[in-house]
């Protein structure tokens, strides 16, 4: 039977107040940002001896600034562009924001240095990684990874703190989200998930080979939260085996039938005096006699009287 093991990271939020930074004075440079975070683009040195500056995006002036004065700023609801070092802070970032942006700089003589082009990609932070796993038939394991809410997601996995090598590996590779573990591997696991904008990794868990005396397989649920402290590696979670989990089926099915039983005795127990009591009260008032009219009695004798006297 295969036995099943669950290891759940939630991360709420984590889009919110992630924060990324890239140098953008080399032409060409790939920038990332977090959806819903803040980026940092180090765009110059400082405006210190420069005459004029644009910065825009598809022909769409986003920044503009003359000597050490900014005379445009386009996202200036959610963005903050310094002066002396020459970076510029967008906040509360969404897909739009994405694109090719070049800078243009003009010197005093009015001679144009060659234009600076930076990519900025938008992507979702990994908000949760799902660790699931279960025992085969021949005593191996199959350990998955799943991520919700990142994009571009990478994988990797780490045994006991060392990156897990080919001799461990029935199956997939250390970068695959999917792998099967040999029968005598054992030790702790743990999945990591990352992108550009972020990174998240299971607290692990503790597991022996599957199979263990008799037959019998490990089955174990765990269940992490972000609220949850990691526990000390070295602390195995609870293991149930297969005979365990089925005596206390057992257990319960046999408790079950016993209340049962007891109800129904009781309810018969109640049915029955209901009935004795009204059985009695019935006995009861056929005993009584019925009264009878003495008036009329006595007039009949006394007629009968009368009537032998003539």
């Amino acid at each position: 039977m295969e036995a099943v093991i669950g290891l759940l990271l939630m991360l709420l939020g984590v889009s919110h107040g992630v924060e990324t930074s890239c140098d953008g004075r080399i032409n060409g440079t790939q920038c990332y940002g977090a959806l819903g975070g803040t980026v940092v683009l180090r765009l110059m040195d400082s405006t210190s001896g420069i005459h004029r500056y644009i910065w825009f995006k598809n022909k769409t002036v986003i920044l503009r600034g003359r000597n050490d004065k900014l005379i445009t700023n386009l996202l200036e609801t959610r963005s903050s562009f310094t002066p002396s070092d020459g970076t510029f802070r967008i906040n509360n970032l969404s897909r739009t924001d994405g694109g090719e942006y070049t800078l243009t700089i003009y010197e005093t003589s009015g001679r144009v240095l060659d234009p600076q082009i930076l990519q900025l990609n938008i992507q979702a932070p990994v908000s949760s990684v799902l660790l699931v796993s279960e025992c085969l038939s021949q005593g191996e394991m199959r350990v998955s990874c799943s991520s919700e809410g990142g994009d571009s997601p990478q994988y990797s996995w780490t045994l006991d703190g060392h990156t897990l090598t080919d001799a461990q590996l029935l199956s997939g590779n250390k970068d695959s989200n999917t792998i099967t573990l040999r029968q005598d591997v054992s030790g702790q696991l743990v999945c990591s998930v990352s992108n550009n904008v972020s990174q998240i990794s299971t607290c692990g868990f503790r597991f022996t080979d599957c199979s263990l005396s008799k037959g019998m397989h490990v089955s174990q649920r765990v269940l992490v939260t972000s609220q949850t402290q990691c526990t000390d590696p070295t602390t195995a979670p609870t293991s149930i085996t297969e005979t365990e989990a089925s005596t206390v089926d057992q257990s319960l099915l046999i408790c079950g039938l016993r209340t049962v039983v007891v109800v129904l005795i009781l309810i018969g127990i109640t049915v029955y005096f209901v009935w004795k009591k009204k059985k009695y009260k019935k006995a009861e008032g056929s005993a009584v006699p019925e009264e009878m009219n003495y008036e009329n009695s006595v007039v009949m004798v006394e007629m009968r009287s009368s009537a032998s006297e003539l």
